[in-house]
């Protein structure tokens, strides 16, 4: 199965589902930039239940810009944000200093454009899960696909998608429960090696 997908901030469980069970992955990046979609956010599980991490960017609404073309906002102090919430969320959890050398650069040095972030968060974590991945890339845009699925809809945050996800273990779950389909951090650093299979064993719903 090939699959045509956005390129997402710290993608969540259901775009790595799709991901890990592809024969091969494009990733559209010629389309226009949306505003409150997991482009430039995810979920992650802190003490006080679901928290977004939003990455901050240059954009009007009045004229359209490509998703390629929208500037990260790096006055605000975002990134010692987000890595000081992830500390908070899962230094406890089993595997978050096995792979803390790894994510940290991410948080440290800027970027310029949000796309090129996600592309670089997405092969960090490619590297943390030991996936080797055929990727393209969108050359023009199409509103419709003839030999991919179309799952390029998994990153509207407003629409619930209703993907429904086994149970792992989460750290705070004693607090809020299981939380479904967070960001892939969360699989990465409570299951660590075996956060592949599980997203091997795990079935995306029809969108």
């Amino acid at each position: 199965m090939d699959i045509l997908i956005h390129p997402t901030y710290f993608p969540d469980i259901a775009h790595f589902v799709a991901i890990t069970q592809a024969k091969e992955v494009m990733f559209e990046v010629e389309d226009n930039f949306v505003k409150q979609t997991y482009r430039n956010r995810t979920n992650i599980y802190g003490a006080n239940g679901k928290l977004t991490l939003n990455v901050p960017v240059t954009y009007s609404q009045k004229n359209r810009q490509k998703y390629k073309d929208v500037k990260i906002f790096n006055e605000d102090k975002w990134q010692a944000n987000h890595w000081k919430s992830l500390l908070s969320a899962y230094r406890t959890s089993p595997f978050f200093e096995y792979y803390e050398d790894d994510l940290q650069p991410l948080f440290h040095k800027k970027e310029d454009f949000i796309l090129d972030f996600n592309l670089k968060c997405f092969e960090v974590i490619c590297d943390c899960l030991q996936l080797d991945l055929t990727i393209s890339k969108s050359v023009v845009f199409k509103k419709t696909t003839e030999n991919e699925l179309d799952l390029r809809s998994l990153v509207n945050a407003k629409k619930e998608q209703h993907q429904q996800f086994d149970v792992y273990t989460q750290v705070f779950n004693n607090k809020h429960g299981f939380i479904n389909n967070l960001s892939i951090l969360d699989l990465l650093f409570n299951e660590g090696p075996n956060a592949v299979n599980y997203l091997e064993s795990q079935t995306l719903k029809p969108l």
